[in-house]
């Protein structure tokens, strides 16, 4: 019986080994297979210039992906600052201050945000988001726009990207010692004040997390976006002018005008700059996590 036991031990361990391969592997996988297709215009172009060449006009031989880049960092950019404020102050009120009765209406609509197809987010941007830009936002500032901007972008991202970063925020905050809080209200802090002092440095670590799941899927986020961001391939100087993220490129163009040589390539590039972005951005992220835990821990 024990050896029985031990053979199912050890076959349990290796395939969880092999899995984990598996996994890692899929990942390394995706960008060497982008790698391989962009080498053509690797051959034909100097990375640097495809990352800081501005004009993109393939029928000319032109492939410059600044103003990509700069278009997918700014809707990013707004969707966050518009994002991380309401969903903190959010998940501190539903922690802190709501009753049950109201979590338990709350927190299933959430729940609910999270499950609408990306392409009915876009629907409402084009037909609210846009003209609201278009006839009410923009003529504050003095601007003339059609509405299809950066701005647009941002607030449609920043809506589709509410449900994850609160459901992950509240759940770290349920994790704070009740001792904790009771030992700052014992000491004459009001409740406010120990969600500021105590609670949310406490739950950093967590909060970051939150907020660098809801970037990675921000980045990459396809449908909504181009619906309501202009789509047009230069570098954005305000919130109102229009952008053209990555993704957006990649949905657009992909299957149509391959017969422009290096075109599909170039394509693909942008598939792999997105993949680098991404990871990236979450390799920097989770060594910041892991010096916050370690000073948590420490």
């Amino acid at each position: 019986m024990l050896r029985t036991r031990l053979i199912k031990n050890a076959i349990a361990k290796q395939s969880s080994f092999v899995l984990l391969l598996i996994s890692l592997s899929v990942v390394i996988i995706i960008g060497i297979g982008l790698t391989f297709k962009s080498i053509p215009l690797f051959e034909t172009f100097n990375i640097w210039n495809l990352l800081t060449n501005h004009i993109w006009a393939p029928m000319k031989g032109s492939f410059g992906f600044l103003p990509f880049i700069m278009g997918t960092l700014s809707v990013t950019l707004v969707a966050l600052l518009i994002s991380c404020p309401l969903c903190i102050l959010s998940s501190i009120y539903l922690t802190e201050y709501a009753s049950d009765t109201l979590k338990n209406i709350v927190l299933p609509l959430i729940n609910v945000l999270a499950a609408i197809p990306p392409v009915l987010y876009g629907v409402w941007g084009v037909l609210f988001i846009v003209p609201a830009i278009q006839s009410y936002i923009a003529p504050i500032f003095g601007i003339s726009t059609s509405g299809y901007t950066i701005l647009a972008g941002g607030i449609v991202l920043s809506v589709m990207i509410f449900p994850i970063m609160i459901s992950i925020m509240v759940e770290v905050l349920k994790t704070i010692p009740a001792e904790l809080k009771a030992a700052s209200l014992s000491l004459g802090a009001t409740k406010w004040e120990t969600a500021q002092k105590v609670i949310l440095r406490r739950a950093k670590p967590g909060i970051i997390a939150a907020i660098v799941l809801a970037i990675s899927r921000a980045f990459g986020e396809t449908i909504a976006v181009l619906m309501v961001c202009g789509n047009v391939p230069k570098i954005p100087t305000s919130i109102f002018d229009a952008g053209y993220p990555i993704p957006a490129l990649i949905a657009n163009n992909f299957g149509e005008m391959m017969s422009i040589p290096l075109y599909d390539s170039a394509l693909m590039f942008s598939a792999l700059l997105l993949f680098v972005i991404i990871f990236g951005f979450n390799l920097i992220s989770r060594i910041i996590l892991n010096r916050l835990e370690g000073k948590h821990n420490g």
